[in-house]
């Protein structure tokens, strides 16, 4: 049984691969290893997890405007998500979808946050601004 969420489209592309979830938002400076793709935060439920590979589901950015270059890093370092997927869009969490060149989508008809699990199947079409996902059993 597959989930279908309507959004916008930030960053055209398709992605599709495994959800790594956060219920916080996730800071840049300070908050990520651009070398690793690992959340650094102390603090942050996700702290340790990598997530290179990952389609990154998250509230959004917080933090400095420095937040896009750290994410730019990882694209750079060979990092970054899959694509990202966020619930509140700002210019810091914007201009890093874009810098990091990975598929993106926001303002969706529902939270993702709530409605996406770490593991489940996540495919982003945001050229369509569709994304479908697949719940892990």
């Amino acid at each position: 049984m597959t989930i279908q969420l309507r959004g916008r489209g930030i960053v055209p592309g398709y992605a599709e691969g495994e959800a790594l979830v956060s219920h916080e938002t996730i800071s840049g400076w300070g908050g990520i290893d651009p070398a690793t793709g690992t959340i650094i935060e102390r603090r942050h439920e996700l702290f340790g997890v990598c997530f290179t590979g990952k389609v990154l589901v998250f509230p959004g950015a917080k933090g400095s405007s420095g937040w896009s270059g750290f994410f730019q890093s990882t694209r750079l370092l060979g990092t970054a998500p899959l694509a990202m997927v966020f619930t509140t869009m700002t210019t810091k969490a914007a201009l890093g979808a874009v810098v990091t060149r990975v598929p993106a989508m926001s303002e969706f008809d529902r939270d993702p946050v709530d409605v996406i699990r770490t593991g489940d199947w996540v495919v982003v079409a945001a050229d369509q601004g569709l994304l479908t996902v697949t719940p892990s059993s």
